[in-house]
């Protein structure tokens, strides 16, 4: 059981997240969460340049460390980066120090100005987030895919992705071995959907000043 669209009463615990733009437009946020990943990282590139979709790719450092060239086609393909923790830690069962201390390693290893920055989980501490907040913009999510679940077909992820999207919507997917199956299955399908309504696929600004 999954909540694949985040509910109102999770929004209104968290107000100082965000989980959505608001806009009238037609258009939507897709973010990757846990890469890079070889080959995995590389689909996703190559589905997006056919959609002439950007994305946002919030980034496990310890993963760009093993793979600094494909963190390379990521930022030369002009998608945006958020910080995803060094080593993917749970803010739940980690010491503050230690987890504001990996999202300090992570940037260093990002080697980039980037204000955006993901929990993995979604689990943070009000502890931490208040840390956080003070130069950073925490990002979740309006619509979860839950493409690394092993439970979910590959057409359910994509049919709830589609019925809980709208306008300005935060999607995350995952770059991620786990997740590969239903991500690769979902996101060519999900972003020929969208275009055909007309909708446009932005990134997350890296410096914000509001969008």
């Amino acid at each position: 059981m999954f909540l694949h669209n985040s509910p109102f009463w999770l929004r209104a615990f968290f107000p100082g997240f965000t989980w959505r733009i608001k806009t009238d437009e037609k258009k939507l946020f897709i973010t990757f969460d846990d890469g890079p990943i070889p080959d995995i990282t590389e689909f996703v590139l190559d589905t997006l340049r056919d959609f002439n979709a950007k994305a946002t790719f919030f980034c496990i450092g310890d993963n760009v460390r093993k793979h600094p060239d494909i963190f390379s086609k990521v930022l030369a393909a002009g998608h945006t980066i958020g910080n995803h923790t060094f080593n993917h830690l749970n803010g739940w069962k980690t010491d503050d120090q230690e987890y504001l201390s990996n999202i300090q390693k992570c940037d260093e290893q990002l080697a980039l100005s980037t204000v955006l920055f993901r929990p993995p989980y979604g689990r943070i501490r009000k502890t931490q987030s208040k840390v956080v907040l003070q130069n950073r913009k925490i990002i979740m999510w309006d619509v979860l895919t839950a493409d690394f679940s092993q439970e979910l077909t590959p057409d359910t992820v994509l049919q709830k992705s589609i019925q809980y999207s709208r306008n300005g919507s935060i999607v995350l997917f995952h770059d991620s071995i786990k997740a590969a199956r239903n991500m690769q299955f979902t996101l060519p399908r999900y972003l020929e959907h969208y275009a055909e309504k007309g909708f446009t696929f932005e990134a997350l600004p890296m410096k914000w000043n509001g969008i």
